[in-house]
């Protein structure tokens, strides 16, 4: 599960760029009740969303040659230029180089080698999101490639990580846990998006989840605020409800109203 004891391969942070940051600010607080604080001039405009005075995430405004609105992850590393030429060794590229963010830490935009968007974070005296696994916060990860070997093999040759496969009514699931940690650490799911409806026609891309109370009436508000449900909401038996959808400029994330432990 995720959790903030961050270790090194570990999910430590997520942030959305966004053509509004104002806009988006309103539909995620009011979706989740986050609260935008947007950052000091040396920042760039780069924020923090809150809730209840706790990190969730991060957030800027973004133009289109930057690419299309859409939620990144980032993963610890001790050492993010170590990490980013591990990746560019691993046939992955480096589309930021490492760079250092105030005294708050280091960070990296890389590519896997299906071109997946993601980020590397060296922590410094920012350690990473507050909270996690709460609802209204980050709780789940899927990444969606079309080759789940070989994107098993780069995060595994570029950050550690770990793979299990697990059996789920008659098919298998492979998660990803950081390296030395077990399945009980596992963070995200990784799937061939040819075997997902949703996710067939589209990108290769990290898909974050977001927990909530109840996934009817987050998809229901969703719509109120502006955005559109790719999925709707689904049981998935011992799992959970989910529905995935996109934030009214088109970046796409996940809800989960996860089951009670067995």
């Amino acid at each position: 599960m995720l959790t903030t004891r961050y270790v090194t391969g570990a999910p430590n942070w997520i942030d959305v760029g966004t053509p509004d940051i104002e806009g988006a600010g309103s539909f995620y607080g009011g979706l989740f009740g986050w609260r935008f604080q947007p950052g000091a001039p040396e920042t760039g405009g780069y924020g923090l969303f809150q809730l209840d005075g706790r990190t969730t995430a991060g957030g800027m405004q973004t133009t289109e040659e930057q690419g299309p609105p859409s939620w990144t992850v980032y993963f610890q590393t001790p050492d993010a230029d170590a990490t980013a030429k591990s990746a560019e060794q691993a046939h992955g590229a480096v589309l930021v180089q490492p760079m250092d963010v105030l005294d708050m830490g280091r960070m990296a935009i890389l590519a896997d080698k299906a071109g997946v968007g993601f980020g590397l974070w060296q922590p410094g005296t920012n350690k990473g999101l507050d909270v996690m696994n709460e609802p209204g916060t980050l709780c789940w990860l899927e990444l969606y490639t079309t080759d789940v070997p070989a994107a098993a093999g780069f995060y595994n040759t570029t950050l550690g990580m770990e793979t299990f496969a697990l059996d789920y009514y008659g098919g298998t699931y492979t998660t990803f846990s950081p390296a030395g940690q077990g399945e009980d650490a596992m963070f995200g799911g990784v799937v061939d998006k040819a075997d997902d409806p949703a996710e067939a026609d589209g990108p290769a891309y990290w898909l974050p989840y977001f927990e909530v109370t109840d996934t009817d009436a987050t998809v229901a508000r969703a719509q109120e605020l502006g955005g559109t449900v790719r999925m709707p909401a689904t049981d998935l038996p011992d799992i959970g409800r989910i529905a995935k959808l996109t934030d009214p400029y088109g970046a796409r994330f996940a809800v989960i109203k996860s089951a009670a432990p067995s």
